[in-house]
């Protein structure tokens, strides 16, 4: 099989400032004096490795903070590496966050166009694919309203019916599907079997270890920005499980 996510040695650096701004006075005096200002350089990834084939479904867990998000922003294209070696092979599809890639004030039309755009789509394209889009979001009539007005489980619509129809050859969904109702859920869930089934890559990073059993034949546990353990997700969720536990974490 061929390879469609390579990482190698890959760390990442955020710097924190433990200084803060009130005005816009005081930003300009931070600005003035920002190499005398105390930073904290803080590791999101840390000499992270992993190999997924083309076709593969792999999970990535781990607590609040631990770099789930941080490798999938990578892998998206939103951060760029410290250090290491990323390559994804095909088109890529991510939804990261809610919000990500959509303008408020923008209606649901659009924002589709925005974010199609966004993910690689042009506009030709956009338009090809506008009422399947249209028809797999439910949206009804709100397509037509400013995304401002719309609740977290339809901008998680709008966003999935996007990410889905943009024909990836690799899928990255970060938590996004614990939000909405749960037909809209089933719907998606469907849609990720399909994929599987058609052979594409699914990059999946949930705090729900079922949606996680149910997604991925494989988990990656991350802590504290590293690989903790990777292989089959019966076994590291149950060391995950088990590791909460003995911390007084213990989360299902």
């Amino acid at each position: 099989m061929s390879v469609a996510i390579e990482v190698k040695g890959l760390w990442k650096a955020f710097n924190v400032s433990h200084q803060g701004i009130g005005s816009i006075k005081g930003a300009l005096v931070d600005l003035i004096r920002r190499g005398r200002r105390r930073q904290e350089r803080i590791w999101g990834l840390q000499d992270v490795n992993l190999l997924v084939e083309a076709g593969e479904s792999v999970a990535v867990i781990g607590r609040n903070g631990s770099g789930k998000s941080t490798l999938l922003g990578i892998l998206s294209r939103v951060y760029k590496p410290t250090k290491g070696e990323v390559r994804v092979n095909g088109r890529v599809s991510s939804l990261l966050e809610l919000g990500a890639g959509f303008h408020p004030d923008l209606t649901g039309i659009e924002n589709i166009y925005l974010n199609g755009s966004i993910l690689g789509l042009s506009r030709r394209e956009i338009t090809r694919k506008l009422n399947d889009i249209i028809e797999f979001s439910e949206l009804g009539s709100f397509i037509d309203a400013p995304l401002k007005t719309y609740s977290l489980g339809m901008q998680m619509r709008l966003g999935f019916s996007v990410a889905v129809q943009t024909d990836p050859d690799v899928l990255l969904v970060d938590e996004v599907l614990a939000v909405g109702d749960e037909a809209f859920q089933q719907k998606c869930y469907r849609t990720i079997e399909r994929f599987q089934k058609e052979g594409r890559t699914i990059l999946f990073v949930s705090h729900d270890l079922e949606a996680v059993r149910r997604v991925a034949p494989r988990s990656v546990w991350l802590d504290s920005g590293r690989v903790v353990m990777d292989g089959p997700t019966a076994e590291v969720t149950e060391a995950y499980v088990e590791r909460m536990r003995s911390l007084g974490e213990a989360k299902e």
